[in-house]
C-alpha cells in the first residue's frame, strides 16, 4: 500500500511541477549571410528549397513530401509525412520586404501549432542578418515537462539550420 501512496505523491508532484513550468517556447537564433536580402528571402520564402537546408527534414530521407502553391506568395505549402519527423505541414502566412511568416502544424506523432517567423536586414555591405524565431504553446502537462528538452533540441536544429542555409544560399 505504502507504493502506491508514493507513486501518487510522485504523479502529484510532477503535476505541479509542470503547472510551474511555461506555458509557451520561445527560439531565437540569428546568422550574418553575405548575399543581399532578395536572396536569403527568395530561399527561404521558397519550400521547394526547404529539405536541403532545414535539418529537421534531413533527419528522414525517406519523408513523403507534398509543396502547394507559388514559391514567395502566402499559400506556398510544404507538408510531409515521415517515420521519423511525423506527419505536419509549413505554409507561408505573410511576406513582405523583410519579413516571412509561416504556420506551423505538426499532426502526428502529438499535435501542435506554432509560428516560425523571420526577419532580413540589411547588414554591412550586401549582407543580411537573419533571425529566425519560432513560439508556440506546451500545454499541461507533458509538453511542460518536455519544454526544457524541446528548447535545447530546437536550439541546436536551429543554429544548424541557419549554418545549412548561409552555405546554400552563399554557394549559390
Amino acid at each position: 500500500m505504502i507504493f502506491v501512496y508514493i507513486f501518487i505523491g510522485m504523479i502529484l508532484t510532477l503535476l505541479i511541477i509542470a503547472a510551474l513550468l511555461p506555458k509557451v517556447f520561445n527560439i531565437e537564433k540569428t546568422i550574418v549571410i553575405s548575399k543581399p536580402v532578395a536572396d536569403v528571402m527568395d530561399k527561404v520564402g521558397n519550400l521547394n528549397r526547404y529539405s536541403e537546408w532545414n535539418p529537421w527534414q534531413q533527419s528522414d530521407p525517406t519523408t513523403k513530401k507534398d509543396i502547394t502553391g507559388t514559391p514567395n506568395t502566402p499559400g506556398h505549402k510544404y507538408a510531409w509525412e515521415g517515420k521519423k519527423v511525423g506527419v505536419g505541414s509549413l505554409t507561408l502566412n505573410s511576406i513582405d520586404d523583410k519579413h516571412i511568416h509561416f504556420d506551423l502544424q505538426f499532426l502526428k506523432p502529438w499535435k501542435s501549432q506554432a509560428k516560425d517567423n523571420w526577419l532580413f536586414e540589411q547588414w554591412g555591405n550586401g549582407e543580411t542578418k537573419v533571425t529566425w524565431q519560432n513560439s508556440g504553446a506546451l500545454p499541461w502537462p507533458i509538453a511542460r515537462l518536455m519544454g526544457p528538452m524541446l528548447q535545447k533540441s530546437l536550439s541546436k536544429q536551429f543554429e544548424q539550420g541557419l549554418g545549412n542555409l548561409k552555405k546554400m544560399v552563399e554557394n549559390s
